[in-house]
């Protein structure tokens, strides 16, 4: 391929990149001032990913993210899970709770993995769930690592209802526990999700998405002690994911 094609071909996804990062929405205008490129060169980029199914125009004029994304995006989700799973069973053979890896896909959680423990009483997440991510320790998790300005937009869109009497619902007391969760490096879900469910979570840096990973239990089960030493175990999974996917 040619340098130029090289180039279009980075200018395109940097397009896409930053569709997602304005909420999956945007004017050409808009795309200029974030890229700093041309507006005739963003027309004719827009103008090829639209052909292709990967942008669309809405009546408004403005642009989203295409439907052809989806296929792609859910796709190597699934690949994603696949890949970390081994992992996923070493972290339940150590730690005896359910083992999850989730990605945040625009403003979601979508859960890609599980291992279930070995409990007759156990957690289970289906593979390919969506949740909004103030309410899990998923998503807090991965929340924590974003700028705090993207946080706030994803919030203003989503809003923050309430799954139990639990979840946090204050957008201000949301960012304030960011801060600690970024600090600390893990997130707990108090019965936030799901009334008598603890679940503590690490974010994967690194990774070729915004992703996490937790370990989920009843709470009788799963308690602050069992969190301190589980704690350990999670993170080191994390980091070898992370690890895993730099080599990648």
């Amino acid at each position: 391929m040619s340098t130029g094609g090289v180039q279009s071909l980075q200018r395109a996804f940097d397009l896409l990149e930053r569709l997602a990062d304005a909420g999956g929405e945007a004017s050409l205008s808009e795309l200029a001032a974030t890229s700093g490129l041309p507006l005739p060169t963003i027309h004719r980029l827009i103008r090829t990913l639209v052909t292709l199914g990967y942008v669309r125009q809405n009546s408004n004029r403005r642009y989203t993210l295409g439907s052809r994304l989806i296929r792609l995006g859910e796709t190597a989700s699934r690949q994603y899970g696949t890949w970390a799973r081994p992992l996923l069973s070493q972290l339940v053979d150590s730690v005896e709770e359910t083992a999850n890896l989730a990605v945040l896909d625009g403003d979601e959680v979508v859960y890609v993995a599980q291992v279930p423990s070995k409990h007759s009483m156990r957690m289970f997440t289906e593979v390919g769930r969506r949740l909004l991510p103030h309410g899990t320790g998923v998503g807090k998790a991965m929340l924590s690592q974003l700028p705090r300005g993207d946080v706030k937009a994803l919030l203003e869109r989503t809003g923050l209802p309430a799954y139990t009497s639990n979840t946090i619902t204050d957008a201000s007391e949301l960012l304030d526990s960011l801060d600690e969760i970024a600090e600390r490096g893990f997130a707990l879900d108090e019965s936030e999700q799901e009334l008598g469910v603890r679940c503590i979570a690490v974010p994967v840096i690194g990774g070729p998405t915004l992703a996490a990973v937790s370990v989920s239990g009843p709470e009788g089960r799963l308690t602050k002690d069992a969190v301190n030493r589980i704690l350990p175990e999670v993170l080191a999974v994390a980091q070898r994911l992370a690890d895993q996917a730099a080599v990648g």
